[in-house]
Parts: structure tokens; C-alpha cells; sequence
């Protein structure tokens, strides 16, 4: 199906082909410790050759996608899969890309008729790392309706929230949210269709299983594999458009809850080459006997959604022979800034400009910083804005007004870039520790802190002692389900107090 390109349309296929750079599969080397760079000769040649092509017309699913499937057809694609699954009880479920888009077609079918769904129409999509999650991405696609991910960790309000706010027209979730979902749907006038995955009938829903029916025999393969939550944008961006978009296949593990051993015995199970993790998954592994563990394929280590500190990745190449290549971006704009192959690595920077947007540090009042001083970290917008932007916050333009500052599109991070241009974060603005009149970046401290052999990870907050500060020990720091610290939460205990 194809659709008249639009600004809003657009910013998710071309970002992705700008990232496909950041997460491709190529062929196995022998040694992975000597892999040369496969993608460019350097930053400064992709950054001045980088241009985006805008066709009128763009669908993901058909003009990426479809375009694997008529290449595997003819021969002229390697036979690694489009997507292979495993779980911990030892299935396992692998499709070609040709296969990929004869059950997505299924399920666009299954939206548009079944569920009577237009273009434009709202779905909201809440399911852990199963098939069904990524054929609904691939279907939201071909009919052109709007998925919206939300994590299996969201409670009854985070539901009703989200369906009320969106006014979305179709859900679709599992037997452990469906409860949720029909205690709230009275109150979400918009909500017309239930899609439910499960062995079981639910009065009301609609069962994926009983509408498609399949089952494919499995083969091994070479593989991507992207543990972020499927809740998250980065879930999109590395387990779905990037992989897809260079024909890899997209690997995946359901597991329900984070075991690091179990990470580890995929990676030297499975011929894994390139691997996705969040920084705490890093710095998790790394204390474990990984020397144990041959990654036999591996041969690519990326890192995004906060700020990898050095003493883990000087870790993890010494245990692996392998360098994590750090990124950094938001929901709203994917990658801003990353550390690409061919690129010399600097430990604890984020590396350079992604080529499709122009990055600097500005203070307060949108004027541009010079080298080594710290500011708001910002997006030029004026005079043309970047495709790779999101283009405003849904009915909350108050909040999309917020973000702007003269030119610039202020992400609300602090950072700096020194002299050879490589981006440095400090700290989220709201982040920043006040001493003295001196402004404290919480990531420098974790990063000495974790130098000692005795702290396993840190978090630095605001405390309001007049005096001195205290450094408390406990078992384990708050965490989103992406495995960021929840600083907002030790915040609010240390300030309680006064």
C-alpha cells in the first residue's frame, strides 16, 4: 500500500536507513578481534557523502521489505532469515522475508477488515518479544494506521491513560493485560476492537491465533539481536527498521525477566553478530566469568539509552576483544550522536553528529557554545527542519513550544563537545547537582565511583545537607524497565526529609 509521503510519514523509514549504518549483518570473520569496518572509511567521508534521497511515495513494508522477498526469490540474497525467535522452553520460529509478508498481509487484513480499521486509525500495541509484535508492526505499515508501543509493565491508569489521551480505535495485548484493558474500555469511547494473543477465547476479543493459524519449520542463521523492551522507540529502531532495511535478520529471546547468564548462553549459543543491549546489560554481564562464554560470531557491540561509562567497556573488550560503539538520541528524534565503525572510539563520549542533523551546545538563549563548555545539547530546526525530527507532541502544543529555543530543538540533556568534535553528556537538565555556586554533573561522579572494585554500579543525586553530602550503600538502585536509574525516585528520598 502506498501513501503520499509526508513530513510525519517519513521520519521513521529514512531515520532508520541512516541507522542501518549503526546495526548491520554482514558476514562472519574468523576473528573478530580483526573485522575491519564494513560501511565507510571514516566520520568525515559518510558525514560529506551522507545525503537523503525523499521519494513521493513511501511505504516501509513495501519498498523495503517487499524488496528482500523479490531479492530472496531471485537468489541475490544471503540465506539468513528475516526473523528468527527462540524462548526459554526451546521453541523456536524462524520466517523468510517472504514469509514475513504473507502473515503481515494476513494481519493487515485482520485490521482492516476485521477490525474495520482506516488509515490514520490508532492502535495501540502491548505485548513482551513475541512473533505477533513484530508482524503488527509490519501490518500497522501496510495499512497505514498509527501503532503506539507501550511496555507490558503499564498498570490499569497507564492504560487508560494512554487509550483515553490517544483516542485510540484498536489494542492489542495478551491474557495478562486484557483484564486491564476491559476494566478501563468503558471509558475510552474511541476503543472499538480488541486483538487478544493467546491459546485461549476471550469474550469481546478477537483471537489472533485462532484468525492467522501458523507455524513454520526453523533453520540457523546469522542474527541481530536487540534486548530493549518493545515498549521502547529503540525496540523499533533496532528490531525492526535498521535490520530490516540492510535484510539482516532480527533475532530475539523472550525472556521475562533479565537473567544475565542466560544473555550470555545465547550469545555463545546462537550465531549472533551483532549485539544491542542498554548499558546496564553491559555492565550486568561484565561481572560474570564471561571468559567462560566462546562468542564465537559475534562481532559488532552497540550501546544506547544512557551513558556507558568507561570502566565497563574497558571490561568488556578486554573479556571479548570487542569495543561497545555507544549512541545517543530520543524517542522524538532517534540518532543524534554515535560512536560509528570506523570511527576512533573515545571511552565515555557519545561520539559525533549523526549526518542527518546538525548538533551543538547552546546556552540559554540559543546561542552557540564554543568547544569544552558545557550547555544545553540542541538540534538546528531553523531554517529547515530535519526529516529525522518528530514533528510536534499530540495535542500539547504548550509542551511542544517548550522545546524550542531560538534555532534550536533543545533535547533537555546537558553536554559539551571538545575541540575534535566528539559530544560528551553531562547529565538530563534536570539532573544537575548545584554546590556552591558549582554545577555538578551526576556522570562524572558514578563514573569515579564505579572505578572502585567494591561499587558494582552508582547513582549521584542532589542531597539537601547544608554541610557535606553522604554516600549511602544498598542492594540495588531503582530502575525503569529499559534498566535506567530512577534518580527522580532518589531524589524524592533524599529530599523527603526536610
Amino acid at each position: 500500500m502506498l501513501a503520499r509521503v509526508t513530513r510525519k510519514m517519513l521520519r521513521h523509514a529514512k531515520c532508520f536507513q541512516r541507522l542501518a549504518i549503526f546495526g548491520s549483518v554482514r558476514a562472519l570473520h574468523k576473528d573478530n578481534r580483526t573485522a575491519t569496518p564494513q560501511n565507510f572509511s571514516n566520520y568525515e567521508s559518510m558525514k560529506q557523502d551522507f545525503k537523503l534521497g525523499i521519494p513521493e511515495y513511501f511505504n516501509f513494508a513495501k519498498d523495503v521489505l517487499d524488496q528482500w522477498t523479490d531479492k530472496e526469490k531471485a537468489g541475490k540474497k544471503p540465506s539468513n532469515p528475516a526473523f528468527w525467535w527462540i524462548n526459554r522452553n526451546g521453541e523456536e520460529m524462524r520466517w523468510s522475508f517472504e514469509e514475513l509478508g504473507s502473515l503481515s498481509r494476513k494481519f493487515a487484513n485482520i485490521l482492516s477488515e476485521a477490525c474495520s480499521l482506516q488509515r490514520g486509525d490508532r492502535v495501540i500495541l502491548i505485548l513482551p518479544r513475541v512473533p505477533e509484535w513484530w508482524l503488527a508492526n509490519v501490518a500497522c505499515l501496510r495499512t497505514g494506521t498509527v501503532l503506539i508501543p507501550g511496555t507490558t509493565q503499564l498498570t490499569q491508569k497507564d492504560i487508560l491513560y494512554r487509550l483515553q489521551s490517544s483516542k485510540a480505535n484498536c489494542i492489542i495485548t495478551n491474557d495478562v493485560l486484557a483484564p486491564a484493558v476491559d476494566a478501563v474500555a468503558s471509558k475510552c469511547e474511541n476503543l472499538h476492537s480488541k486483538l487478544i494473543v493467546s491459546e485461549n477465547s476471550r469474550e469481546g476479543w478477537g483471537n489472533l491465533k485462532e484468525l492467522m493459524k501458523f507455524w513454520l519449520d526453523l533453520t540457523p542463521s546469522d542474527v541481530m539481536w536487540n534486548t530493549s523492551d518493545t515498549g521502547w522507540a529503540k525496540s523499533a529502531w533496532s528490531s525492526v527498521f535498521s535490520p530490516w532495511i540492510q535484510g539482516a535478520c532480527v533475532f530475539t529471546h523472550h525472556l521475562p525477566r533479565f537473567e544475565p547468564t542466560s544473555i550470555l548462553q545465547t550469545l555463545s549459543k546462537y550465531p549472533i553478530t551483532v549485539f544491542c543491549s542498554a548499558p546496564t546489560v553491559y555492565r550486568m554481564l561484565v561481572q560474570n566469568d564471561i571468559t567462560s562464554y566462546k562468542f564465537k560470531s559475534l562481532k559488532h557491540c552497540v550501546s544506547a539509552g544512557e551513558p556507558i561509562t568507561p570502566d565497563v567497556t574497558e571490561k568488556w573488550r578486554n573479556k571479548t576483544g570487542l569495543d561497545i560503539y555507544e549512541g545517543y538520541g530520543q524517542t522524538e528524534t532517534v540518532l543524534i550522536c554515535g560512536n560509528f565503525k570506523g570511527m576512533k572510539i573515545k571511552p565515555g563520549s557519545m561520539g559525533k553528529p549523526s549526518p542527518a542533523f546538525d548538533v551543538k551546545i547552546v546556552d540559554v538563549n540559543g546561542n552557540v557554545l564554543p568547544p569544552g563548555q558545557e550547555g544545553d545539547i540542541g538540534i538546528q530546526v531553523l531554517p529547515n527542519r530535519p526529516f529525522g525530527l518528530f514533528t510536534h507532541y499530540v495535542d500539547n502544543p504548550s509542551k511542544t513550544a517548550s522545546t524550542l529555543r531560538g534555532n534550536f530543538y533543545i533535547t533537555g540533556d546537558r553536554g559539551y563537545m571538545d575541540k575534535d568534535g566528539y559530544f560528551w553528556f553531562v547529565a538530563r537538565a534536570d539532573d544537575v547537582i548545584l554546590s556552591s555556586g558549582y554545577r555538578i554533573g551526576p556522570f562524572e561522579v558514578e563514573n569515579a565511583l564505579n572505578e572502585h572494585p567494591s561499587v558494582a554500579e552508582s547513582a549521584v543525586v542532589s542531597s539537601p545537607d547544608p554541610i557535606r553530602g553522604e554516600v549511602e550503600f544498598i542492594q540495588e538502585l531503582p530502575k525503569t524497565i529499559s534498566g535506567k536509574t530512577k534518580r527522580n525516585e532518589l531524589r524524592k528520598k533524599e529530599w523527603k526529609t526536610i
